[in-house]
């Protein structure tokens, strides 16, 4: 019997965003054939139980997809058709690599793949990109305004939204995500709650460096997987239409800050939040690695106490260890009104709470994770 649903490709499917859009597809049965492609072993990407079927053993490939020669193994099909859709959640992510290392996974992979769809005349590539590329204001960012990448990261991927329009053929979308939380949390949401955790039981204030005005945009995973979702869809129906636009920003609603991130924390935790403002101290920056680094050495020291202390052998994927590139005194700050009267997108978690870091917390002890 014939059917009128998608085959779908995701690359980087077990990543925090991959993963989620690939339960969105499974459940929702969206998908006619469903492939999940990632360089991790699915044993070996702290899944929970719900995400076994989505990404089960049927339905992955092994394959590094910033190598050419994987191509066949990531593309091909056993009835020699192509897949109508590809949605590439793949990118190392991970904050202060050196440069070469966003250049080659990032630029290059992306940019490796979709000259493949191109050549492979399949209907969209949608891709998952960043927010973490335009010039600090308060006001929130069209797509069109002034870009000034945060990092070397944001850089190789804005490069690739540049480069892209230069693939012939090729019908794309890219997503520009702001600050992604949700279960299972692995980026900056789990270091702000690790930390919260660490100093709630030290009996100590948390204090943050950065200034408590900045602005600091949210997304719940699972809004951010139904988005792409969403793009993927509506491009396919938009390829003969040239004015269609290609790059979207989404956001949740909360216009989120330092301050109402900090405020959730305090709410769950009894804790005392302050903040520094330290980003804004020429002082304070030339020496933020040092103190950067003495607070990774006090509060490491005490989550493994944590972990010991509550008899956790096996500990899990979070910890509150803080990386320089995730700290600025830039406002992440984004407008995703584009995106939703363009396509009709309608978020499921419209605003960001202390019941988003309640939510985070009960995965984490769901999988034996916390302290």
């Amino acid at each position: 019997m014939a059917t009128d649903k998608p085959a779908v490709l995701i690359i980087g499917g077990l990543g925090f965003v991959g993963r989620h859009l690939a339960l969105h597809i499974h459940k929702n049965n969206l998908a006619s054939e469903l492939r999940i492609v990632d360089k991790l072993l699915p044993q070996l990407a702290w899944l929970a139980p719900e995400f076994e079927q989505a990404c089960s053993k049927e339905q992955f490939v092994q394959a590094d997809a910033s190598r050419e020669q994987s191509y066949p193994r990531i593309f091909d099909r056993a009835d020699g058709k192509q897949f109508d859709y590809v949605i590439n959640c793949a990118a190392d992510t991970r904050p202060s690599q050196p440069e070469e290392v966003y250049q080659l996974r990032n630029h290059a992979m992306c940019m490796g793949l979709a000259k493949e769809v191109a050549k492979r005349n399949i209907k969209v590539y949608a891709q998952a990109s960043t927010s973490y590329i335009y010039k600090s204001g308060s006001k929130p960012a069209k797509e069109d305004d002034k870009k000034k990448p945060w990092h070397n990261l944001a850089k190789w991927q804005l490069q690739v939204e540049e480069d892209l329009p230069g693939v012939e053929g090729l019908n794309w979308v890219s997503l520009r995500l702001p600050h992604i939380y949700g279960e299972y949390d692995r980026g900056y949401t789990a270091v702000a709650i690790a930390l919260a955790r660490t100093h709630q039981w030290l009996q100590t204030g948390f204090d943050q460096l950065e200034s408590k005005d900045l602005k600091f945009n949210t997304l719940h995973v699972k809004d951010a997987a139904c988005a792409l979702w969403t793009a993927a869809e509506w491009r396919a129906g938009e390829k003969d239409n040239k004015d269609a636009p290609h790059i979207f920003n989404v956001v949740d609603h909360t216009d989120t800050t330092r301050d109402q991130i900090g405020a959730a924390l305090a709410e769950v935790f009894d804790l005392k939040v302050t903040f520094a403002g330290m980003l804004v101290s020429q002082l304070a920056r030339l020496k933020l690695n040092d103190i950067v680094d003495e607070m990774n050495e006090e509060m490491l020291q005490a989550w493994a106490d944590m972990l010991e202390e509550k008899g956790i052998t096996r500990p899990g994927p979070i910890s509150p260890f803080i990386e320089i590139d995730m700290l600025s005194d830039n406002d992440l700050c984004i407008d995703g009104s584009l995106f939703e009267s363009t396509t009709g997108f309608q978020l499921e978690y419209p605003r960001f709470s202390s019941d988003s870091i309640r939510e985070v917390i009960a995965s984490y002890e769901r999988m034996g994770w916390w302290p």
